[in-house]
């Protein structure tokens, strides 16, 4: 989990941190405090929203001008780190300190701004059998985690000084590397103040390009693998390693997007563990105990290019599937990082609707 979670925050804040040699670097910090409540996307955690989580974010971001494409193509972004502490107001469920790479997204003539933040955070009282047995949410002190806002932001109001306010979602989550995983996602209100280290005068006038360079490739090939561990739901049935094989082409169909079609082999070894166990513990069920751990699924998705950086969104189907877990349908989302034409690393989560099965770990190549 350790590794997993240091390149996951690694491909987010060394890719938006690079440097723009044609332009005076311009940041600006913007602290910001909230205060809301627990969404209830799981009965098991009921128990556990009891009062109103409160916190603060401190970030520094860094303007774009244009000077490459894809930042005219996304209207200018910033890119950033952030810092995010989160007192969830309740014993059992602990604090939370985040840090994350993100990006701002800009709307309605810049007053508009959509931050997308992922990194990973340290939870101060996660699950313990005898300490905290009720704190089902977490079952690691590493957690992976989203920070989304969406906020009315207006510089140089009063010289450096703006304001800023809105909505805010952050998202707490192990991924099932290790049990229990309910997870928690926090919806609240914030507001907060902008200091731009710049005047308004020095903020120089962004590239306009006429007309955009096309990309056009014919189909490619992708080889990937992927692995990490995880472990099922059945708290202390231990930690697998799993193995991912996948194989898809790909179509760009401009500078942002490309659709892939393709399919995994899943050696799951976890699933070995919860055969057995479900097989010997619960007759009822009518597990074959020689049902094969194995799984075959076929996918379609999407990719959207932002540089080097690229977000994937995967839908499969499992044509193989001789033991029942979660169904038949899966889901993947996550982050790839391309080093050059052909390599890239990625980091994804795969689930079954919004039950998370596996954090993935992994390394491909596009032919």
């Amino acid at each position: 989990m350790r590794l997993s979670c240091l390149i996951f925050a690694l491909l987010g804040s060394t890719t938006l941190l690079t440097a723009q040699a044609e332009f005076k670097d311009s940041y600006f910090l913007n602290f910001d405090a909230y205060a809301g409540s627990i969404l209830r996307h799981n009965t098991d955690i009921s128990h556990l929203i009891r009062n109103h989580p409160a916190g603060f974010a401190v970030a520094l971001s860094k303007r774009t001008w244009g000077n490459e494409p894809w930042q005219q193509g996304y209207n200018y972004p910033d890119t950033g780190i952030s810092f995010v502490y989160q007192d969830m107001n309740n014993e059992t469920l602990g604090r939370h300190y985040g840090l994350y790479g993100h990006f701002n997204f800009y709307f309605l003539k810049r007053n508009l701004q959509l931050r997308i933040g992922q990194g990973i955070a340290y939870n101060t009282n996660p699950y313990d059998r005898v300490d905290n047995f009720r704190g089902n949410a977490y079952g690691s002190h590493l957690l992976s985690s989203t920070h989304l806002m969406l906020n009315y932001h207006k510089e140089h109001i009063l010289d450096h000084w703006g304001i800023k306010g809105g909505i805010t979602l952050v998202h707490y989550s192990n991924a099932n590397v290790k049990a229990p995983n309910t997870s928690t996602n926090t919806f609240a209100i914030n507001l907060g103040v902008v200091y731009s280290m710049d005047s308004p005068e020095a903020i120089p006038q962004r590239i306009r390009l006429d007309s955009m360079p096309r990309i056009q490739e014919s189909v490619k090939i992708n080889l990937a693998f992927r692995s990490g561990i995880n472990e099922s739901d059945v708290v202390g049935s231990g930690q697998f390693p799993f193995y991912i094989f996948s194989a898809y082409a790909d179509k760009r169909l401009g500078r942002k997007s490309a659709v892939h079609l393709g399919g995994d082999l899943l050696y799951s070894n976890f699933l070995k563990e919860l055969i057995r166990f479900q097989s010997t513990s619960f007759p009822e069920m009518n597990v074959d105990p020689n049902a094969d751990y194995r799984r075959v699924g076929l996918f379609i998705g999407h990719e959207l290019f932002i540089n080097r950086l690229s977000i994937l969104t995967q839908l499969g189907y499992y044509v193989y599937y001789p033991f029942d877990f979660e169904g038949r349908t899966y889901n993947r989302i996550g982050l790839k990082r391309y080093f050059n034409e052909k390599w890239y690393a990625s980091l994804t989560l795969k689930s079954h609707a919004a039950k998370a099965e596996a954090l993935e770990l992994g390394i491909g190549i596009r032919l």
